[in-house]
């Protein structure tokens, strides 16, 4: 399990300098999750230290939830002065979400020759 943390948090350091270094508007962590990706990939072994910390962090990440619920529960105030701009930019950014998801999924069928659940597959 320390081999695993040390191996994430390394990826995580690798990110941050990364996204200082170059000035990337990605947060630091996301391009440590790249970095990790990459590593996998060209290793193409699983690992059974590795495999056993990620289901251990996935089991417990709704204990990430809590610090986005302190800050809420800090800024309700502000909340409660903007929640109609707050809900149209979640409402908007959902529908948007959603509908580049549809996008993509088409783009990415239409591109592999694979037809979409109930489609008949035209040869």
């Amino acid at each position: 399990m320390l081999r695993a943390f040390t191996l994430l948090l390394i990826c995580q350091l690798a990110g941050e300098s990364t996204a200082v270094l170059t000035g990337l508007p990605i947060p630091g962590p996301v391009v440590g999750l790249a970095y990790l990706l990459i590593g996998l990939m060209v290793y193409r072994k699983s690992t059974p230290w590795l495999d056993d910390t990620a289901s251990g962090l996935l089991r417990h990440l709704s204990l990430l939830f809590v610090p986005a619920s302190v800050g809420l529960i800090q800024h309700a105030d502000r909340l409660r002065a903007e929640w109609l701009p707050l809900l149209a930019g979640v409402v908007i950014s959902t529908i948007a979400a959603i509908a580049v998801g549809a996008l993509t999924f088409v783009a990415v069928t239409r591109l592999t020759g694979h037809p979409a659940q109930g489609e008949d597959h035209k040869p």
